[in-house]
This record gives structure tokens, sequence and C-alpha cells, in this order.
């Protein structure tokens, strides 16, 4: 039974999406968590809601790309709690910065790299003092994406940065063993959130397609990715370090295979026959 009781969790952008169903998770199995979130009113109504359900679960009204606010939390778990065990730098964000690379801004760069590496940059360098107080087995879990292992039109700076995250997380990977602090990252593909709805966002007339595009046959889940922060937090991964899950449903695997409306799978759009390729 994994059991987090006496540890300390501290998860960037805890109050919605991915990094809420991570901070709930870790407190329902016992730990303490602090949670940062740059809104001030998101972190009031998921620091209430998560206290009424029983969860020890503390919010930090914070930017986690500014080091003199993150300075400062880090600075009060360490007074209140010694320690920290678990670390989710779970901030990420396009920006809606989707359009080609020639018409992109210098501003627009900075903006995209605060926001999905330096800021994980800021946290674990601010959480490291506080993870090596605590016990072998720390855990820094990164939040990538699955644009990170492939290709995506009209947003090649998210993708460079988020690709950025994959060889901080190897390297410091090794850099920690020896400490007994572990280092790896989890790559979503689509998941159901504020940033993104894809349940909003597809047409009621392209619903049934779903199934088809995505080899597990949906989009992803919050929790599906709290399963995945439980596992890498827990001694169960114990001799894991340095590596990606893929949560995915199986599109990184697919490279753009999917099944046509009979069940038989193409890499092509548009198909005259029922299969791979054009027949």
């Amino acid at each position: 039974m994994i059991d987090f009781s006496g540890q300390t969790a501290v998860v960037s952008g805890a109050g919605a999406g991915i990094g809420r169903a991570i901070a709930e998770s870790f407190a329902r199995l016992g730990a303490q968590v602090i949670g940062l979130e740059i809104d001030p009113e998101r972190a009031a109504s998921a620091g209430a809601a998560m206290q009424a359900a029983g969860l020890a679960v503390r919010m930090e009204v914070a930017d986690a790309r500014d080091a003199v606010q993150v300075n400062a939390v880090f600075g009060r778990i360490g007074s209140e709690h010694g320690s920290v065990d678990i670390l989710v730098n779970n901030v990420g964000d396009f920006l809606g910065i989707a359009k080609p690379f020639h018409e992109t801004s210098g501003e627009e760069w900075d903006a995209l790299y605060a926001v999905n590496l330096r800021h994980v940059f800021v946290m674990t360098q601010t959480a490291l003092p506080l993870l090596r107080q605590g016990r072998p087995g720390g855990s820094i879990i990164n939040i990538s994406t699955i644009e990170a292992f492939r290709g995506i039109p009209m947003c090649p700076i998210y993708s460079a940065f988020k690709a950025g995250i994959t060889g901080f997380t190897k390297s410091l990977a090794l850099e920690l063993a020896p400490e007994g602090i572990r280092v790896n990252a989890i790559a979503p593909e689509t998941t159901e959130t504020e940033q993104v709805k894809p349940s909003v966002y597809l047409s009621e007339a392209h619903r049934d397609h779903v199934p088809r595009w995505i080899p597990l046959g949906r989009f992803g889940k919050p929790e599906d990715m709290a399963g995945c922060a439980i596992f890498l937090a827990s001694e169960l991964s114990a001799w894991v370090t340095g590596t990606t899950i893929h949560a995915d449903g199986g599109a990184l695997a697919a490279g753009g295979f999917y099944r046509t409306p009979s069940g038989r799978w193409t890499n092509v759009p548009v198909v005259t026959g029922d299969g791979f390729g054009f027949s």
C-alpha cells in the first residue's frame, strides 16, 4: 500500500487541472501538500475545496516563474516542515502562441521560456536544500508533454522548451543519484484541463472519431497524470530515475497511425480503400 504519511510534497500550478489532481492524490495518500497557484481566486477556491474534503493541502499564491516569490514560499516550508520529499514542477502553457516561427517575437520566446522551462530551474534549485534535508528517495517530477517528443507545427518554441525538460531531467538525475534523489518526467498527450478542453473544442459531429484517433480510445484526464506521479514518488519506482513516462494513450507509439471507421489502420488522412496507405 502506498503511504506518504510524514512526507511533504510541493506542487506548482496546483489550483486546477493536472496540478490539482496530483496535489489531491498525494494528500489522499497521507502527504502534507503545499500547492503554488498564481491566480488568487483559483488558489482560494481549490484550497477550500480540498480542505473541505479533509485533505492536508495548503495553497500558496505565488508565481512559479518568480525566484523571489518561490524563495519566500520555500522559506515558509522550511520553517514549518524542515524538509521536502516530493517536488512536482507542473506549470506549463503554450500561451496561445500558435503561428509560424517567422512571425514569433523575442518577447514571445521569453514568455514561453519562463513558463515552460525557466520555472523548472527556479523551483528545483530553490527546493534542493530542503530535498537534501529529507530522507533518501526524494523525488522530483517534471511535467512535460508529448510535444517534446514529436513535431508540432506552429508551436516550435513551446516544443523546444519542453524538449529542454527532457535533457534537464536526465542530466539532473545523474547529478543527484548519489544523494538518493530521483528525477523523472511525465509527458501527457492532450488532457482535459482548464487550459485545454477537447470536449469543448471538438464539435459533436467529430467526437465519434476519438476512439480511433487515440489507441486507448480517449483523451487524457488529470487523474491519469496523478497516477503516474504517485508511482514516480513512491517506493514502487525506487530504481527509476532519468526517464519519462509517456502518459499518452499510445499516441506516441502510434506515430501518426490511426484507425479507420471499420477498425483498420492507416497513416494518411484520406484513403480510397480501407487499410494501410493508399489503394
